[in-house]
């Protein structure tokens, strides 16, 4: 991911500096700021080689005058003017030092508020998508964009804009300084660009390549470890420990492999680039040297003249670089800006009358949906479920149950028919405020890292500590919510792992109860649980159901032959409806599920 390049180059890049137009003020400072830094450091070589110059001159002076048997005391070197030359070149240092520091401090302050606003753009939207984004899309995927794009986009932004500038600005003004001195020692200088060239050019893109393979193995190895460490029970319990070994060890191997030779071959550009840059100074320093023979050039600007040659190749690796860096750094934005781009949940009203004469708690009429355009898994759905009802839905896998739910719950929207909650087509109201009216206890519970006290007032935030702890005790929870070591100040950890499976279940349920819902969802939520928390479970159920509106997804038919009506469902159609007896005695599909339940249970 972190080497993947762009598919539009330009058009992600004019998006990225859009983001930046609320700070161009201070981007331009600091690019000033880097500029002036490099024009600074640019032209100390060249002052303090006029030091040398001095230095050179009083020694070959008093060399004359020695030759010539005039006695000296000591050589006249101008030692004042060789001081004003050394605190002026000190002072540009100086001046270049503050430079540098005022555009790392602009712009570190400025990425981490560009990215701040990205990230803040992102979690909104993510918000107004649908859950179809989420069901399409891995969560390690979308964190990786939230997370490790945004860091690429922030240190592009903090350090890589700055250093490309100021490579830019360097190579060019370092190659100016060098013709203001000589021309012809320029051209000996320049020789060995394409040397440069062909080693950034050849090398960095394979480099490039490897380091992309290196990190695809690496993604590969990580998302491994990650499902060992999960699955520990499983591969446990069917002794596959050698085997998940042994495929660690090839993922290990192909790793170490790919970032072998992508550390091998990128280890190659800078000692192939310092051999470039000696010949470079090998050629210079022996012409040079006899053009000041010559006098042609004076000794302190050949000095300077060795200092730009040593400076002139480091913008080229630099550059060549940064461009992969950018490269990335652009991909990512890219990545980015797909989710800011994903379709959003629809906002159009239904415009579907009122209907007072419909008495109705949840009314389904001619209810169409298919997750995939041309692939209707809902067809012409009708359900009445009146105040206070209990719905249990019943079939196979795949029957279409969840489906339900979730266009219940705006999840998805229908494709035709309309969905009525007293009367009122739902997609006539905010999503916020009907799923004010409702409250969900899942088979899968999800608590949140952090106390039992606030995952069960996550069901009502305005909730005082007495209903809370009223919620709990009518879910059963309280009694061992307090026999816990910190009772309600208990911290659950990331997957709420340091209690049981049946006492997160009554936690969900009592963070439904403090919810106080019109109507009710419940997926049955007993059959990785003892029997006797079973029977917590199904009593706190139950009263949690007691005068509301419940729709309840079954699995295990013994615990719904209460249900005011069962819909039994197959293929996105209701094939039949009635209380438990009447399916009974209708001996149809209900029936033949019922029965092949309790079969099996017999034969155990």
């Amino acid at each position: 991911m972190q080497n993947k390049r762009p598919d539009n180059f330009w058009r992600a890049s004019a998006r990225l500096i859009k983001y930046t137009r609320h700070w161009i003020r201070g981007i331009v400072l600091a690019i000033v700021m880097a500029i002036g830094a490099v024009i600074l450091q640019i032209v100390t070589p060249k002052i303090l080689g006029k030091a040398t110059t001095e230095i050179f001159k009083g020694v070959m002076a008093g060399t004359s005058q020695l030759k010539a048997g005039i006695a000296i005391k000591s050589f006249p070197i101008d030692f004042k003017k060789i001081g004003i030359i050394i605190l002026e070149v000190a002072v540009l240092y100086l001046l270049a030092s503050l430079a540098q520091l005022i555009q790392q401090i602009v712009m570190s302050r400025i990425s981490q508020k560009i990215v701040y606003q990205l990230r803040k753009d992102l979690k909104a939207k993510m918000r107004r998508l649908p859950i179809s984004f989420y069901d399409t899309n891995s969560n390690g995927d979308i964190m990786s964009r939230a997370v490790n794009d945004m860091d690429n986009i922030n240190t592009m932004l903090q350090s890589s804009l700055t250093q490309m500038i100021t490579s830019f600005f360097t190579f060019f003004g370092v190659l100016i300084m060098m013709l203001t001195i000589s021309w012809k020692l320029t051209l000996v200088a320049l020789a060995t660009l394409p040397l440069s060239a062909i080693v950034v050019g050849i090398i960095a893109p394979k480099s490039q390549k490897l380091f992309g393979a290196q990190q695809a193995e690496l993604g590969t190895l990580n998302g491994k470890i990650e499902e060992d460490y999960a699955g520990q029970s499983i591969i446990k319990t069917f002794n596959r420990e050698n085997v998940t070994i042994e495929d660690f060890e090839e993922s290990n191997q192909k790793y170490y492999k790919a970032s072998w030779k992508a550390q091998f071959l990128s280890s190659f550009v800078f000692p192939l680039m310092n051999l470039i840059k000696n010949l470079d100074y090998v050629f210079v320093a022996i012409i040079g040297g006899i053009q000041v023979t010559n006098g042609q050039v004076t000794l302190g600007n050949i000095q300077a003249f060795l200092q730009y040659t040593n400076m002139f190749s480091q913008p080229i690796t630099q550059l060549a670089s940064l461009t992969n860096t950018i490269q990335s750094t652009i991909a990512s934005a890219e990545r980015i800006f797909m989710i800011l781009d994903e379709p959003e949940m629809s906002t159009e009203l239904a415009d579907v009358p009122f209907d007072e004469n419909d008495k109705a708690k949840i009314h389904f009429e001619n209810v169409n949906f298919g997750y995939v355009p041309d692939r209707q898994l809902i067809k012409n759905f009708n359900l009445s479920v009146n105040p206070g009802e209990m719905v249990a839905i019943v079939g196979p896998t795949g029957a279409g149950k969840t489906t339900i739910i979730n266009l219940l719950e705006r999840f998805y929207d229908i494709d035709s028919g309309s969905i009525k909650m007293d009367g009122l087509d739902t997609r006539d109201e905010t999503r916020p405020k009907l799923r004010s009216h409702m409250a969900m206890v899942l088979q899968d519970t999800w608590l949140f890292k952090g106390t039992i006290f606030d995952n069960i007032k996550y069901g009502k935030e305005s909730a005082s500590e007495e209903e809370v702890y009223e919620a709990a005790k009518m879910a059963h929870a309280d009694t061992f919510i307090r026999q816990l070591p910190d009772g309600y100040n208990t911290i659950l950890n990331e997957n709420a792992s340091n209690i049981s499976q049946g006492q997160r279940q009554l936690l969900t349920i009592a963070r439904a109860f403090i919810a106080n819902p019109q109507v009710l969802i419940l997926d049955e939520a007993t059959s990785s649980v003892d029997t006797r928390t079973e029977e917590l479970i199904q009593d706190a159920m139950d009263r949690l159901s007691q005068g509301r509106t419940s729709f309840v997804i079954a699995h295990r038919l013994s615990t719904i032959q209460g249900a005011n009506n069962i819909v039994v469902m197959n293929h996105g159609q209701i094939i039949e409806t009635g209380n438990h007896n009447e399916l009974l005695e209708k001996e149809g599909f209900y029936a033949d599920l019922y029965n092949s339940q309790f079969a099996g249970n017999d034969l155990a």
